[in-house]
């Protein structure tokens, strides 16, 4: 929220001599982020005055228009420059910089020739002086009776400081001038001086004429509770925004476009109510608030067809959408040079209904930002009546008239604390006088009961409700380098261990191993696509996974159940931007929505959750298991003066996770299996004590062209906290007896996996087998039989094994392979 110091002056009774730094430290006292502080005179040296147009040559004999124009810049003689502008006249003031001037940029002026005539100056733009992104021309001074000569930084008011703050979610109030003057009065301890509401709609009543009045309905009363429609006729279209206000609304980030329009702009940046003027010529019988129904579609006012939810909000007539309510007007009723009648709309809208409006259509304006927030009910009466006074004043409009509806009352809120309860909360005394102050000076009225206050909420502060948003007002206040720092006594672990729990020591070493082997981390939403998860073809528990109340996007609305969506569409995105190989791997949490979960009721902050609330809490959230996955694409080993490189394959994954599981400490198994995202085929599932633990292998190639990554990308995702902690481990000791060496070779069916046949001859080679390792693997084509041969090591701790004992020991194991995996020992 940008916000001019000239504007903040009109609501804030500053003290004399107050710089810029202290009001910015204010705004940081109470808790506003200040993002920046810009004043375009800063950037501007030199002479700059205004200069009265006395004469205009059309140099006729260039391609583009070009000007030589004689300026009275209140001299002796007459000034002479270039200009290529062609939005002034003779007799029009326009701002001159002279020689010797320096504008942004380092933009030096001086006296030159140029299209054959020396230009003795320049005639600027609002972009060449660095207040406005306008180029569309100079700066034409509409106030005719400024003295020529005089300073243009003064008369334009350009010297003026522009804080830009941040506004949190929760504070809708500060969205506007006057909402953060409060707040800046407040931090400061002076006056502020607000608007006197009732006067204010009681001089627009004095200038009510007689008029057609456009009636107003609410007809969802789940969409609005108050609206104020108020009638104004022979408004001109065409009178020009005043240059104050033109000023403040580009100050405030905002292009000026035509008075009305402005109007409605300036009043919402002022006051935090957005209003709209719709051209009340174009409305036909009753304007009203009503859900879209049957309604199929609107064009907006960015000339954008859209299709219209049955859900959404809509301003509309007896026959038509007029607007997407709280959003952005539609075409069909905007105000135009032919406007002679305005329907000037205010309203309270739903913040929720807006907020679904806005996402729906992915349509984010100054309003709806403003109505999800919360706008204070009060304002629709006010606002509409200050803009209606403004058309009066400046686009000669006549009020004829408001027509309203009001669902019900604005209720009081009132809610209970006390000066322990906060203090309590905080961690910081403050006495009763103390709450007291803090929360009138907020907007808050108080009644002492007892020991407790009874307060009365402002209808602008929505986010009051709980104790703790009123411990964060008092706290802001008096400012939180008050509270003592204090470090929270750690409760040391029943070991007496401290530092990393074993689940983290192991995600930080599978993640410095990937790393140490060349891949790189990346850090991925958890959201995903009802898209992706049907490319990705998901069954089972990895399609079942949770919607988001609120999301970031309706684009990817989903939690994810896998990290392989993230990770691919990541190497995409990668190597479309110039990579030509990748090799990526994330550390993340997964959702799967495989059981019912008990719903927990709001729990009072005002103390700490007994445990079986805490249980409760637990209980409630769904089960999110750690995974580590990875992504190899293009080359595994790049090509260089070392030689040629390589691509990646389906073993490079595989080895990655035999590493990270052997690492552990654990043995595991592994087995063919179909499981997309991967090539049947060619995807590898690891088992530890029998369990899916982790799958790598290459990824399907309809995946991979839907996501124009490399074929045969490869991938891996491994279960973090799924495996077991194992025993500590302890050193064998060495043994200095000769190791016997035995190479055995069986065929098997190719249904039988590897790990099975090993598995058998381990179980028969018995104690004294230290290291197995299959070294081969042939299979004919068209024949269902597989060669595997092992090399099997022996050895005896105290003595040297015989040949008899070692090919008694080869035998032993063979025949455990026959018998369990029915293979036949070649000889």
């Amino acid at each position: 929220m940008k916000l001019p110091l000239s504007w903040l002056a009109e609501f804030v009774a500053f003290p004399k001599g107050i710089n810029v730094e202290k009001i910015v430290a204010a705004f940081v006292k109470v808790g506003f982020e200040v993002e920046g502080v810009e004043n375009p005179a800063d950037n501007i040296k030199g002479p700059l005055v205004v200069g009265r147009v006395k004469e205009i040559e059309e140099l006729t004999e260039y391609k583009k228009p070009i000007r030589y124009v004689g300026l009275d810049c209140g001299e002796k003689s007459t000034r002479y420059v270039i200009c290529g502008a062609t939005n002034f006249s003779v007799g029009d003031l326009v701002v001159v910089a002279l020689p010797g001037a320096i504008l942004p940029g380092g933009f030096a002026i001086s006296a030159r020739e140029t299209y054959g005539k020396t230009s003795n100056g320049m005639i600027c733009s609002a972009r060449e002086l660095g207040i406005s992104d306008d180029h569309n021309g100079i700066i034409v001074l509409q106030n005719k009776s400024i003295k020529v000569g005089s300073p243009a930084l003064d008369v334009m008011g350009v010297n003026d400081p522009i804080i830009d703050i941040a506004v949190n979610p929760d504070r809708g109030y500060a969205m506007s001038v006057r909402g953060a003057a409060r707040e800046l009065a407040m931090a400061l301890g002076v006056e502020f001086k607000d608007v006197n509401s009732k006067a204010l709609v009681n001089s627009l009543e004095k200038k009510k004429k007689r008029g057609k009045v456009t009636p107003v309905l609410i007809a969802d009363k789940t969409g609005a509770d108050r609206i104020y429609l108020r009638s104004l006729q022979d408004v001109n279209p065409l009178s020009p925004t005043p240059e104050w206000m033109a000023r403040r609304l580009t100050q405030a980030g905002m292009r000026p476009i035509s008075v009305a329009v402005d109007v409605t702009n300036y009043v919402m940046l002022e006051m935090g109510q957005p209003l709209h003027a719709f051209d009340s010529g174009k409305i036909s019988g009753t304007l009203r608030v009503q859900r879209a129904g049957k309604v199929k579609e609107i064009v907006t006012l960015d000339n954008q067809k859209r299709k219209l939810d049955p859900k959404d909000l809509l301003i509309a007539d007896d026959k038509k959408p007029l607007a997407l309510a709280g959003t952005m007007g539609g075409l069909d009723s905007e105000v135009t040079e032919f406007t002679v009648g305005i329907a000037l709309e205010a309203a309270h809208f739903d913040a929720k209904a807006i907020a679904q409006n806005s996402r729906r259509h992915i349509l984010s304006s100054e309003a709806s930002r403003r109505f999800e927030r919360g706008v204070d009910p009060q304002l629709a009466e006010l606002a509409s009546a200050r803009a209606a006074l403004l058309l009066i004043e400046y686009a000669g409009a006549k009020y004829v008239g408001t027509a309203s509806k009001v669902i019900a009352p604005i209720k009081k809120r009132t809610v209970k604390v006390s000066a322990q309860e906060i203090s309590n909360l905080i961690g910081c005394n403050y006495s009763d006088k103390e709450v007291q102050l803090a929360l009138t000076k907020v907007g808050c009225n108080l009644k002492k009961v007892g020991k407790v206050w009874n307060v009365t909420v402002p209808t602008w502060r929505p986010d009051l409700n709980l104790l703790s948003d009123f411990a964060e007002e008092v706290a802001r206040f008096y400012g939180y380098d008050r509270i003592p720092s204090i470090l929270p006594a750690v409760k040391p672990a029943p070991s007496g261990a401290s530092g990393l729990t074993p689940i983290q020591q192991r995600k930080r070493a599978m993640a410095l191993s990937l790393a140490n082997k060349g891949l790189v981390e990346v850090h991925n939403y958890p959201f995903v696509s009802a898209a992706q998860m049907e490319l990705f073809g998901f069954t089972g528990d990895r399609a079942k996974t949770f919607r988001i109340a609120n999301p970031m996007s309706e684009e990817a609305p989903l939690l994810r159940t896998h990290l392989t969506p993230g990770l691919l569409a990541t190497a995409a995105r990668n190597l479309a931007r110039g990579e030509t190989s990748v090799a990526l791997f994330e550390t993340g949490l997964v959702f799967r929505n495989t059981e019912k979960l008990p719903s927990v009721a709001n729990i009072e902050t005002a103390k700490k959750p007994s445990p079986a609330q805490i249980k409760k809490i637990y209980e409630s959230v769904p089960k999110q298991a750690l995974h580590i996955g990875g992504v190899i694409a293009g080359d595994f080993v790049s090509s260089g003066w070392w030689g040629k490189g390589r691509k990646a394959d389906w073993l490079d994954c595989l080895s990655l996770v035999e590493d990270l599981i052997t690492a552990t400490g654990n043995s595991f198994t592994v087995h063919n299996v179909e499981l997309a995202p991967w090539h049947p085929g060619r995807c590898a599932e690891f088992r530890v004590n029998g369990k899916p633990i982790a799958h790598a292998g290459e990824i399907h190639p309809r995946i991979s062209a839907a996501l124009s990554l490399p074929e045969r990308t490869v991938a891996f995702a491994l279960i973090v906290d799924g495996i077991p902690f194992s025993a500590p481990v302890k050193a064998e000791p060495v043994v200095t007896m000769p190791a016997a060496i035995q190479d055995i070779s069986l065929f098997v069916n190719q249904d039988v996996a590897a790990s099975e046949v090993e598995a058998a001859l381990v179980s028969g080679a018995g104690e004294l087998l230290e290291s197995i390792q299959l070294f081969d693997r042939f299979q004919k084509p068209g024949e269902d039989q597989v060669s595997l041969a092992f090399s099997l090591v022996f050895r005896a701790p105290d003595r040297t094994l015989t040949s008899d004992e070692v090919s008694a020991l080869r035998q032993a194991a063979g025949a455990a392979a026959e018998k369990a995996c029915k293979a036949t020992i070649r000889s």
